[in-house]
């Protein structure tokens, strides 16, 4: 496993959020993608930030802004995402993490890697799993 990153949802609100971060804690964009620039252009407004990583100092987190039309009461804008680059675990922790919970986006090949999903766990803590390609 390569490890877990806080992925931080906005309400298109992202770019503002990633200038302000950059700003106030020194943080580095490390890449940014909007949707318009992706191949998911249908899916959220073409300005939008699609997905974003930044540096903090030793730390990373990443963040979008967040296609839904509405959020239901009570839901967190923070998601644990897992990075991988072995497609078998990842759907070993994918079913793992499931059991019981709700899947918002079933593991699957995507433009960007090998297998992603997103599921919200029997806890209700929201998880993204992202595999690349195998090493």
């Amino acid at each position: 496993m390569l490890g877990v990153n806080p992925y931080l949802a906005f309400r298109g609100t992202c770019r503002q959020a990633v200038e302000f971060y950059c700003n106030a804690l020194q943080a580095e964009v490390l890449f940014s993608q909007t949707y318009g620039e992706s191949p998911m252009a249908d899916v959220g407004k073409p300005d939008h930030i699609m997905h974003c990583t930044m540096k903090i100092g030793d730390s990373t987190i990443m963040l979008c802004d967040d296609p839904r039309p509405g959020d239901a009461p009570g839901d967190s804008n923070i998601s644990l995402a897992i990075g991988l680059n072995d497609p078998a675990r990842a759907q070993q922790l994918f079913d793992n993490l499931s059991a019981g919970g709700q899947v918002t986006m079933p593991l699957g090949k995507t433009f960007w890697a090998e297998a992603f999903g997103m599921l919200t766990d029997k806890f209700g803590v929201k998880w993204m799993i992202n595999c690349e390609a195998p090493q």
